[in-house]
Formats: C-alpha cells, structure tokens, sequence
C-alpha cells in the first residue's frame, strides 16, 4: 500500500447533463443512455478520517441544500458515501476504518448527482487516506457497482457517459469551462425509478444534435450549446410536475441562452454568457416564478473531485 494519511477534506462538485437521450430499455431493467456530464461549482464537501477497527461512520450536515429535509430520514447504511466506502474497503482488503463528514449544499433527489458525487468523493479520497493505491479506472468501476452517475464524477470533467453509465469518455471542453449556469429547485425531490418507469420513449435527438453539444463544449461557443441542450425525460417530467416547467420557462424569461430539466429532475438549470450574467438572472427569476425556489449561479468547471487547494489524484 502507498503512504497513508490521516486526515482529507474533498469537494464533492455536482453535474449537469447538457444532453441525455435514453436510446431503449436493455434485458437487465437499466436504460441505454448517452449522455454529455459536465460538473458544476455547486459542491459538497466530505471530511474524511481515518480510523481504526474498519467501522464507517457518517455524520451529515445541511448547509443550504434544497430538499434538505430529506437528510433527516435517510439512514447511514442507505448513503452513498458510505455504501461506496465498503465497497473500496472490501475490494482493497482494507482493515482501516474512517469518519465521514459530510457537508450538504447539492440539492437532494434533484438529479444534480449529489449523492453520486459524494461516492466518488469518498472512493477517491478514501483511495489516498487509506493507502489502497487503486487507480483512476479501477475507481470508476468500483463506482458503477454504487450508481450510475458514479464513474462519471469520479473521472471528473467533462464527459460522454453511455450504456448504464459504465462506459465513460473523456470530452475537450477547456472553453466550455468558462460557461456559466443558473441552477433552479423547485424545493422537493423527484423519484428517478418513477420517471424511468413513466418514461415511454419518442424523443430522440440523433447524432448530429449530440455531435453539435461536443463541438459546442470544445469551441466555448454557448449558443450552440443553447441550440443542442436536449433531455428525453423533459417532457415525462414536466407533465408530471408542471412546476418544473415553470422553473425552465422563468429561466428563459430571466435572459438564459437556453434551459433545460437536468437527468430526471427536479432541478433545472440555464446557460449564462458570463459570471455577471448569471447573476442577473438570478435576480430576475424570483419576482418571475410568483413562488418560491432554491437558485444559485454556478460555473461549469474543468475538473471534479478535488482535495485542498489541488485536484486529488488516483
């Protein structure tokens, strides 16, 4: 094993998919989907500890997060975090045990990968604390056996997520990390089994659609972006909850170049030609909704999970 430390503080980044097309339903239940993922600044924040005797402890604060009434009822066996934290310390053989601390600012079931992104957090930091010196590919397959947005924020940066999230490709997008969002909550969370299961196809994009949000991402040209953003669960989620809806229509209205529901909702976000535009409309969409919503501007970022004040490797 490599050296071991004591003590790690992880930033947890959340996503947004700026494309998902679901393209059919395989044998195993899971949906063939393809996907553009990129993390956004809206981050969790996992402290982790290193402890003896090989017990996994969690401890969660909300700090902000919409829907953040949830965390009370979720118990530590059911987290992420926590299941990703076993399944490392099994396939590595590891006796130690950690702390996890978690801080809360991703909105809960608002398909914005928070409890994904804490279980990337917690393979790669637990990786480095724990000294079991897997690498980065060996990470993410730990990860699809959590969930499916797993292997893809414990790559992190921008990427193409295909199949049931197993099969992951890195994307160039260093100008598409200058775009800023407007991220939107409605306040409660959505079911994503429910949406799956009322989801009953017909809304495909094709491959030039998904050619043009690459190209989009690559060039930092947003009005393609714009003009590429696409989700096939949109209209399953709107009919719904019409609030949702709402949240996309008052985006626009706000001055986004363009919104979209993120995965299967509820949190839907908007593109912003810059920093100072993202803060416009966050102040504008409040007095446009007529209710009340969870909003934060965000910046697309070029990395994910990071330690300290540098990106944590494998």
């Amino acid at each position: 094993m490599s050296q071991q430390r004591e003590a790690l503080a992880i930033r947890a980044p959340a996503k947004i998919n700026l494309y998902l097309e679901v393209l059919g339903q395989r044998p195993d239940g899971y949906h063939e989907l393809r996907s553009v993922v990129v993390p956004i600044s809206i981050c969790d924040e996992l402290i982790l500890e290193r402890a003896a005797g090989g017990g996994i402890e969690l401890t969660v604060e909300d700090a902000g997060a919409a829907n953040g009434r949830a965390l009370a009822g979720e118990r530590a066996l059911d987290n992420l975090a926590v299941r990703a934290a076993r399944i490392l310390q099994a396939a590595a053989g590891c006796p130690h045990g950690a702390r996890l601390r978690l801080i809360k600012r991703i909105p809960v079931g608002g398909a914005l990968g928070g409890g994904s992104a804490d279980a990337a957090a917690a393979l790669v930091g637990l990786n480095r604390l724990w000294g079991t010196g897997l690498d980065r590919p060996a990470l993410m397959r730990l990860g699809a056996r959590v969930g499916c947005d797993v292997p893809a924020l414990a790559h992190g940066g921008a990427v193409c997520m295909e199949g049931a999230g197993d099969r992951i490709t890195p994307l160039p997008a260093r100008a598409g990390a200058a775009w800023w969002v407007v991220v939107a909550n409605p306040g409660f969370g959505v079911s994503t089994k429910d949406i799956y299961a009322r989801y009953r196809g017909g809304l495909t994009a094709g491959e030039k659609t998904y050619k043009e949000m690459c190209f989009a991402l690559e060039t930092g040209d947003l009005d393609r972006a714009a003009r590429s953003l696409f989700n096939s669960l949109q209209a399953t989620v709107c009919r719904k909850y019409p609030l949702i809806a709402l949240l996309a229509e008052g985006l626009r209205k706000a001055g986004a170049a363009g919104a979209l529901v993120s995965g299967s909702g509820a949190s839907v976000f908007g593109l912003a030609a810059g920093e100072e535009a993202a803060r416009q409309i966050v102040e504008r969409l409040p007095s446009l909704l007529g209710f009340p919503a969870w909003i934060q501007a965000a910046k697309v970022l070029p990395d994910g999970v990071m330690v300290a004040h540098g990106p944590l490797e494998a």
